[in-house]
């Protein structure tokens, strides 16, 4: 006898079905996560938002810190802090590098805002903090990279922690529990079309 499209659709979804059952058994492991997002591809800081969004929406305690875009202006900080006052939203006083066109600037403004950063990685109410752009600091070396990541490792076990932006370096991504490099395809930035408020920023 021949099975028809609806029986056999079933028998592949119980075999797949049997498959993830097995995998969500088997992570047994309770603790937050390092989350690292990353690639040259348009939507890192929107996951981590959005991510952040999500752990409110449980109730959660979050934390943010935002990274080189500071000064410009921000849909998802407006939100935030118009919306969720209790949120702390930290924000590197001096926005772009390319706009300040001072390293000794940017620098300290870096290490200002890694401070707080150093405050919230040690704090075991926060359920999720957000390091928005946190890879460009690195890269510039405006910040000690083992620092941080002695920072990241010794952080309260319950506390998850996402990083965005652009080549993300080794030791990072090594030290990530979840790592999603973001390809660029296709960019309507590149074909002339301006960026859109509420869509990319």
């Amino acid at each position: 006898m021949t099975l028809n499209e609806e029986e056999k659709h079933q028998q592949r979804m119980q075999i797949k079905k049997a498959m993830i059952d097995e995998k969500v058994a088997k992570a047994t492991e309770e603790r937050g996560v390092l989350i690292v997002l990353s690639g040259p591809g348009k939507g890192k800081s929107s996951s981590g938002f959005g991510t952040i969004i999500r752990a409110l929406g449980h109730g959660y305690k979050v934390a943010i810190v935002q990274f080189i875009k500071g000064t410009w202006d921000c849909g998802e900080r407006n939100f935030i802090q118009q919306r969720c006052p209790e949120v702390p939203f930290i924000v590197m006083g001096s926005g772009f590098t390319w706009e300040t066109q001072s390293r000794e600037q940017d620098r300290a403004a870096a290490q200002q805002a890694w401070q707080q950063c150093q405050i919230l990685l040690q704090d075991d109410s926060i359920h999720l903090v957000l390091l928005d752009e946190l890879t460009y600091i690195l890269k510039y070396g405006y910040i000690d990279a083992e620092e941080v990541y002695e920072a990241l490792r010794n952080r309260p076990r319950e506390q998850s922690v996402i990083i965005t932006g652009r080549g993300a370096p080794v030791p990072l991504k090594e030290l990530a529990d979840t790592v999603s490099m973001i390809d660029n395809k296709k960019h309507a930035f590149h074909n002339g079309i301006k960026a859109r408020k509420g869509v990319e920023w």
